[in-house]
Order: structure tokens, then sequence, then C-alpha cells
């Protein structure tokens, strides 16, 4: 019987929605596994028991197989925990895999689970809301696609900061794969980065999108109201991001939240710890 070290030791837990959506993709990620190291099973039934899971993993690496949805449960269990910062995690992608993708976890299940066998820990920023809320990936109100904002040549708010760098480098490397929110086509916010106003209320915007990057800034961009020609975002980049305004909602990385009238959020610099490919 092949013995492994204490690394080795992981806890994997198959998230329900994994098993509904993709059983086979289940199945090859506990083949791989299995074949790699030791690993304790959990199948938890909802999130209470994946939550007891978690919490009773021991010196064990805990995986977790499921969508992004079960990702951020993880990480906001652990976080609200004060426990993240010494857990590392990984994941294998099952059902949705958008968010775990543009974090840079293969999408295929063999991919991802020789990753987590032969990856290595990479620590990444979050943004943590004022509800002790936290989004991995982006944050949009409501969610733009990516391809749209890469498109538009970008206007900057400030001088003397690497915004526009810290910006490419995001969208490049972090793509956020988000859906539609139901809401009315604009909206009138107050977004303020470290305290500097962005936009104000009296300026009409149709969307405003938040993404961590790697070195404790977010990047924000603020597509105003356009009036036939498509008007040019605004982009800037800090540590807090405060939005205000009338009952808005706001989709963070899978789930929508809200209506709220104030919402900030704060980067947390290498906050998490994620198993990644080594060459990623």
């Amino acid at each position: 019987m092949a013995t492994f070290a204490t690394s080795d030791q992981l806890l994997v837990i198959i998230d329900p929605t994994a098993r509904q959506a993709d059983g086979e993709s289940v199945r090859i990620a506990k083949d791989v596994l299995s074949a790699g190291a030791a690993a304790k099973w959990c199948l938890p039934a909802g999130p209470e028991e994946f939550a007891r899971a978690l919490d009773r993993r021991g010196s064990r690496r805990p995986v977790v197989v499921g969508d992004g949805r079960a990702l951020v449960r993880a990480v906001t269990l652990l976080h609200r925990q004060r426990e993240l910062a010494g857990c590392a995690l990984s994941v294998v992608p099952v059902g949705d895999t958008a968010l775990a993708e543009s974090l840079g976890v293969p999408g295929g299940a063999v991919a991802a689970a020789r990753a987590v066998l032969d990856g290595v820990e990479r620590r990444m920023d979050l943004l943590v809301d004022d509800s002790d809320g936290v989004v991995l990936g982006a944050l949009g109100i409501p969610p733009v696609p990516v391809r749209a904002a890469a498109a538009a040549r970008p206007v900057p708010v400030s001088t003397g900061r690497p915004w526009y760098r810290s910006l490419v480098r995001t969208l490049a490397t972090r793509p956020a794969r988000l859906s539609a929110v139901p809401s009315p086509c604009t909206a009138r916010l107050r977004v303020e980065v470290d305290g500097r106003t962005v936009v104000d209320l009296d300026q009409p915007v149709e969307a405003v999108s938040v993404t961590p990057g790697t070195d404790g800034v977010a990047s924000v961009e603020v597509r105003p109201l356009s009036v036939g020609a498509e008007a040019t975002p605004l982009l800037a980049a800090g540590r807090t991001v405060t939005v205000t305004g009338a009952d808005f909602r706001y989709r963070a990385d899978a789930s929508v939240s809200g209506p709220v009238r104030r919402r900030t959020w704060r980067v947390a610099e290498g906050a998490w710890r994620l198993v990644l490919p080594a060459g990623r």
C-alpha cells in the first residue's frame, strides 16, 4: 500500500450540483486523484454538510469538485472563519467552469485533477465587501463582456499610476464570463476609487465592472451612457471601491446580490491561495 506525505492527503468535496451536471467528469476526477494521492471523499447533500466537511478537514488539503458557486462558497467559508490565509484550495471545475478557468484552472477534468496533484500554489487577490462577501473573479453592475471592454479605447481618469498596465494584464489573464443581470439599461451611480470620484450621480452609466488584480489593486471600468457614438469607458485603479445609487443590483462571480444603495469593496492582497498548473 502506497503512503503519501501530509501535503498529498486530500479532502475532496464533491458538490451536489457537479454530480447532477456531469457525473462522468466527476468519475474521471476521482480516478485521477485516487491514483495520485490519499484522498478522503465527501459527498455533501447541501451547503450545511459542505461547510461541516470543510471545517473538519484537519491537515488534509481541500479540493472542491464543482462549479463557480461551489468555489466561492469554500472561499467565503474559510474567509469568515479567518482560515483562508492558511489554506491552499484546489478545484476541479464541473458544470459552469467559467470562473475557475478565468482564474487559470484548466477546464477539463483530467487536466484540472492533474493540476491538483502536480500544480503550485499561487497567491490571489480578493475583493471583500462591507457585508463580508467576497469576489474572486469579477464584479459587474450589470456585467459587461470583457471583449466589449477591450474593444473600446480607454480614457485615464488620473495620471501617475500604473492603472492601464494593470487593467490590460488583468483583462488578458483573468477574463470574466458573466451573463447579464436583469436591470434597467442605465443607472445613476456614484463610483469612488480610493475616495476619488470617477463618476457622479448626474452622469447616467450603462455598466460598472471591478476586477481584482494580482498586486493589491483592483481595476475599475465605468461605461457612461452613450448618445449616438459609443462612449469611451473611464478607467481607474485602487484598493477601495465604493458604489452609491438607488437600489442597484450587482453580480459577484456567479451570484446576483442586492438591491443595495451603497456598497464598498476593498482589495485583500494575496488573501487566498489557489493551486494552478506549474506553467501558469
